[in-house]
């Protein structure tokens, strides 16, 4: 039986991204009044919930900085087209940012802190997910079949040791595939690839965007009003929220959350709080009606990239690069991607023709320490906030709405909030 709070209040949502639309189900349950808030359509190609990787691996409790990640940092700034770069240009403005970033993972104990409370916003999330979207009647883009990881060597998995090795400490299983069983599972693969482990517990999304726009879809007909303006600001009288500022005109409410992805920085500093959010820009290729097509996805740790079949087409999608939210594309780091999916998949016909080859760029919402900001502003509990996820953004997104539904409530959380508490910067 669901929960009935003691008294409907009037929540608007601002962002109709997976956390955002996954929020506002959840505080629909609980009987609340919800306007959900953003200039574009949900699970369109501006936002990263469309041209994520689609993976729900609920064993990526990881952040992004490791110990030893400041001796690559010449590596970052000199390749324009490797994993991980920084334009120069825009180094002076993220300096402070890649500081704590470089901090975060100094050392294997704050490593392991950040994947034990990582662990608990994604643990059962391929499971949360297939629910909502059973419910949105789009079970099928769902599945929790597992996913691979790759290496050139068993040397190489033995390389990544400490991270396996927190990620076993928290719960994460895996089983390990040697050449013959690899190439069982995956045919496709390169034969150079001789090592991988496979992670039974994760799941994928056929079509994230598809998958977001249906959630959105079912937000509309529990009855939450769509309205299609740009948030600026918030109005906040006396310690409590009183609406939400478009660029149109004020959305009264009582309660406010921000899931506004990268563009959440604004709306918080509006308010008083100067929170460390960046853009870890990302890029997929997407290859329609390829004759090669997976049955399993698969991330290749050495290029640091992930390749999924998706309902349209086989996508390869990784890359971070920090040049904030206003730099032009560089398509060059795309055609990256192309390349490494023909290096991996040699069947796969090259070169694709042009129509058949998509390319995207976005906008990773991303805290330095690898864990969202989800918690209460401290101008007022009535504002919630839930951005910053990172990688983590598509299969934290489950929990992490109902995490919101339970703030607004003033209820309990199910899980300790403290390793997400937004004052840990403030």
């Amino acid at each position: 039986m669901p929960h009935v709070p003691s008294r409907p209040q009037r929540v608007a949502v601002i962002g109709s991204g997976a956390v955002g639309v996954i929020s506002a189900i959840e505080a629909l349950r609980d009987g609340h009044k919800v306007t959900l808030i953003d200039p574009s359509p949900p699970g369109g190609k501006q936002a990263a919930s469309y041209g994520n990787a689609g993976w729900l691996s609920s064993h990526s409790v990881i952040p992004p900085a490791e110990p030893g990640s400041w001796k690559k940092v010449p590596k970052f700034l000199s390749d324009p087209l490797g994993p991980v770069t920084v334009r120069w240009q825009y180094l002076p403005k993220a300096l402070p940012w890649l500081i704590r970033y470089l901090w975060s993972g100094w050392t294997p104990a704050k490593l392991e802190a950040t994947a034990v409370a990582l662990r608990s916003l994604l643990k059962d999330a391929p499971l949360l997910h297939r629910m909502l979207a059973d419910e949105a009647g789009v079970g099928d883009l769902i599945e929790r079949q597992g996913v691979m990881h790759i290496y050139l060597s068993r040397a190489d998995f033995d390389a990544d040791a400490l991270a396996w090795s927190i990620r076993r400490r928290v719960g994460v299983e895996w089983l390990e595939l040697r050449s013959d069983e690899l190439r069982q599972r995956l045919p496709e693969l390169h034969s150079r690839y001789t090592f991988a482990v496979l992670v039974e517990e994760a799941g994928r999304c056929r079509d994230p965007g598809a998958y977001v726009a249906a959630l959105a879809s079912h937000a509309c007909s529990l009855g939450a009003e769509y309205v299609a303006e740009r948030a600026k600001g918030l109005r906040v009288e006396r310690g409590r929220v009183k609406a939400v500022v478009t660029d149109k005109h004020d959305i009264a409410c009582e309660k406010a959350v921000i899931a506004a992805g990268a563009r959440s920085k604004a709306l918080c500093a509006a308010i008083g709080d100067d929170l460390p959010l960046e853009t870890e820009r990302g890029y997929h290729v997407m290859i329609e009606n390829p004759s090669v097509e997976p049955r399993i996805s698969f991330m290749a740790s050495e290029a640091r990239l992930v390749v999924n079949p998706m309902k349209g087409g086989l996508r390869a999608a990784g890359q971070v690069e920090i040049a904030g939210l206003e730099a032009a594309p560089n398509w060059r780091r795309a055609e990256i991607l192309r390349s490494h999916l023909a290096a991996m998949l040699p069947d796969l016909p090259m070169p694709v023709p042009a129509d058949r080859v998509k390319m995207w760029m976005g906008h990773r919402p991303s805290m330095p320490d690898g864990r969202p900001c989800i918690g209460t502003s401290r101008a007022t509990d009535d504002v919630v906030y839930a951005f910053g996820h990172g990688h983590i953004g598509l299969v934290g997104s489950a929990r992490t709405g109902r995490l919101v539904a339970q703030l607004i409530d003033g209820r309990e959380p199910e899980i300790s909030m403290r390793p997400f508490d937004p004052r840990r910067y403030l």
